[in-house]
């Protein structure tokens, strides 16, 4: 700081501090200073805090019109998909049963597993019917009665008390029957699903062992085709293992990045039961579809947050993605595999081919070479007993065996 600024700064305090002095020695006489209406301030915070309280309360009553407007579109869309799939259901089960019954029908019907079909169908109307008579029907007969109770009560309100606790009575009755019918039908389904459980687990442990099996095994076409060459047999089956194992890794790592994801599910086995049920219910090509469905699994699960279910959701999604990638290797595997074990029986078949005709070849040469043999012997015989006669050949004679010797001796070197 310079030295020169020094007086202005002095100045400036000072005259500052003056003002101040004065301001406070004046109090409310000053100028500045002006009388200030209490009253007139409270009325107008008042009002200001009314205004701002109503401004709240229609914001808040607007919120409230607006939230019940979503909730009434959102149960509108929803009993719309309801209805499309009650539709969708209703339509499969009225062609499961014709085809069921069809079949039933059939020439067939002396076998024992549809004979026993049709005798578990007959039960299960029966028990219907035993269930309609003994809790449907007392349930719409009382429900009847309380009805036509209460018009009579509302036209003629003076009644005994004797009358209003016999029919509170009733209702207790009807009522613990009931729930002593249904809990009894909750056991039952209960065990029920518990058995489709155990026996969907092993059908999906016996396929699941099947396919690491189905790898595993060498091709029956190739090891009972007999082949002259075992070292190419050899080599080929040596070469379908190697094909397999490459296979077979990526298989295992599929397996182990499905049971990876599956550790981070956010929910149960159950429920994930109903999560995916939920799913199906809504089509692909709906509007709205995840917005729909993530609203009904928050009904259907409270005490899930909404972003556990966002996360099962994304752990649901890589889960189908790595299935459907399994799937597509085991079907290239098994077209690959096909494909291989053409080629590997159309090479067998020519080494067997070429084989025989090797076999044939070396028959003929050695057929040749005993024909020329013998033709030699013949000839040297034939020159030896001239010889002793005195009859030797002419020259001519001699050069046609020679030819003749000559021409054999080629061919069979040919061949």
């Amino acid at each position: 700081m310079n030295r020169r600024d020094w007086p202005f700064m002095m100045i400036q305090r000072n005259d500052s501090s003056d003002i101040l002095a004065v301001h406070m020695k004046d109090g409310t006489r000053s100028s500045r200073y002006k009388p200030v209406d209490y009253q007139q301030l409270r009325a107008l915070t008042k009002a200001t805090k009314s205004a701002s309280a109503s401004t709240e309360q229609k914001l808040r009553k607007a919120m409230e019109t607006s939230r019940a407007a979503k909730e009434q579109m959102l149960i509108k869309q929803h009993k719309q998909v309801w209805w499309q799939e009650q539709e969708r259901l209703k339509g499969i089960r009225c062609k499961l049963e014709s085809e069921i019954r069809s079949c039933l029908n059939e020439e067939s019907i002396g076998n024992e597993c549809f004979c026993e079909l049709m005798n578990f169908e007959k039960e299960l109307s029966e028990e219907w019917c035993v269930y309609l008579t003994a809790v449907i029907d007392p349930i719409q007969q009382l429900r009847t009665g309380l009805k036509r109770w209460c018009h009579t009560c509302q036209s003629a309100p003076c009644h005994e008390g004797s009358e209003a606790t016999e029919v509170l009575e009733e209702v207790d009755f009807v009522k613990k029957q009931s729930m002593a019918a249904f809990e009894r039908l909750h056991q039952e389904q209960w065990h029920l699903e518990e058995d489709l459980l155990d026996l969907s687990v092993k059908l999906l442990d016996h396929s699941s062992e099947e396919k690491p099996n189905l790898l595993s095994e060498q091709p029956m076409e190739l090891v009972t085709l007999d082949c002259p060459y075992p070292d190419l047999k050899s080599s080929i089956l040596n070469e379908f293992c190697n094909f397999t194992e490459r296979y077979q890794e990526k298989l295992e790592d599929f397996d182990l990045q499905l049971e990876d994801i599956r550790s981070n599910f956010q929910l149960s086995a159950e429920e994930h039961w109903t999560y995916q049920a939920v799913l199906d219910q809504y089509p692909g090509n709906l509007l709205g579809r995840r917005a729909l469905y993530l609203d009904m699994l928050q009904r259907y699960f409270p005490h899930k947050s909404r972003h556990h279910l966002v996360e099962h959701e994304k752990y649901c999604d890589q889960y189908h993605f790595a299935r459907e990638q399994r799937r597509i290797l085991i079907d290239n595997w098994s077209r690959n595999r096909k494909d291989f074990i053409q080629k590997a029986m159309l090479t067998l078949l020519e080494a067997c081919a070429a084989h025989e005709t090797g076999s044939l070849l070396a028959k003929d040469r050695k057929r040749q070479q005993e024909l020329c043999a013998d033709l030699k012997a013949k000839s040297r015989d034939y020159l030896c007993i001239n010889g002793r006669t005195g009859c030797p050949l002419s020259s001519q004679h001699l050069s046609w065996l020679n030819v003749l010797i000559s021409d054999h001796g080629n061919a069979m070197a040919e061949i």
